[in-house]
């Protein structure tokens, strides 16, 4: 009874506007800890309302300072910001390194942009397991502009597309040419393409090979990707960066394409929470347990494979 005391004096405290709570809330939803699923069932009612901005690239091409200057924009003109940068984590605490918190510290202070580091915990695809989940806090919490800056990991880091509606894809000169590109996944996720540190020689060239690649391909929903040249430590070319987040989101409420995205995420968070039940649920079962452990201890003179031991596992579970 006092845990659930506690966790609505929490929730209360969120609905009323305190950041301290907003940032226990979070916590409980990226630990999974006890409540967590009670809190997030609470808020989404007060969800949809954010444009969820996608920012991702290879390591070192700038997307923490292009991620501060956005967001200095963006609430420029009014808005408020929840930033989520996802960092690698640490080999020693298991949690963010926060290095990308720390870039951003010029903006931390302004009481409309709110930042969190995460901990990727072993996420191949560059987002946390709980990310979307704390989009949905920030989401809730009255952030109209929500960013997911993603921890550069090269062409696993693709499903920040199921989690934003609007993916920028930031290159470097260094990141080779177009069509390598291509090859690491990236050309097929962006909605828009930022060439930073447009400086370095080399960066007209990838651009240029980039809009090559690009216009061999049928533009996604008619929309024509841009592919715009930036210097983010001098804050240079980010006025064009926000128009054309502004123009895909009307694009993206315009040809309903916005209401499909939001219904993909809600249906992938679906069959996320049930595979997470189920999993715990068979790993919770005694019998299996036992099934499993008496493989293991035959050391190695059963005529099983773990194969066949799946396939026990899910006979045990009546499930064929």
């Amino acid at each position: 009874m006092r845990d659930n005391n506690r966790l609505q004096e929490l929730y209360e405290k969120f609905q009323a506007g305190d950041r301290l709570a907003l940032a226990r809330i979070i916590s409980l939803v990226e630990n999974r800890s006890e409540g967590f699923e009670t809190i997030l069932h609470n808020i989404f009612p007060s969800t949809g309302r954010a444009h969820r901005v996608g920012i991702t690239g290879p390591p070192g091409a700038g997307k923490s300072t292009l991620t501060s200057h956005i967001a200095k924009m963006f609430r420029a003109a009014g808005n408020t910001i929840g930033i989520i940068a996802v960092d690698p984590t640490s080999p020693f605490t298991g949690g963010a390194i926060l290095g990308d918190r720390i870039r951003m510290s010029d903006i931390g202070l302004d009481s409309g942009v709110f930042i969190r580091s995460m901990a990727t915990r072993g996420s191949l695809g560059g987002l946390a397991v709980a990310t979307n989940e704390v989009g949905d806090v920030l989401d809730a919490f009255g952030k109209n502009i929500v960013i997911m800056e993603t921890v550069g990991v090269g062409q696993s880091e693709l499903d920040i597309v199921a989690a934003a509606e609007t993916t920028i894809v930031v290159l470097v000169p260094e990141s080779g040419d177009g069509i390598q590109t291509m090859k690491a996944g990236l050309m097929e996720i962006a909605d828009i393409f930022v060439i930073n540190k447009a400086d370095r020689e080399g960066a007209s060239q990838l651009a240029r090979e980039v809009e090559a690649v690009l216009a061999m391909r049928e533009s996604p929903g008619g929309w024509t990707i841009p592919v715009l040249l930036t210097m983010a430590v001098k804050a240079e070319g980010i006025k064009e960066v926000v128009e054309a987040i502004e123009r895909h989101k009307e694009h993206l409420k315009s040809s309903r394409l916005l209401e499909a995205k939001r219904k993909d995420r809600i249906r992938k968070r679906i069959r996320d929470i049930v595979n997470q039940r189920i999993e715990s649920l068979i790993w919770q079962n005694e019998d299996i347990k036992r099934l499993v452990d008496e493989y293991l201890a035959d050391s190695g003179e059963s005529p099983d494979t773990p194969y066949t031991l799946a396939d026990m596992v899910i006979k045990r579970l009546g499930i064929e």
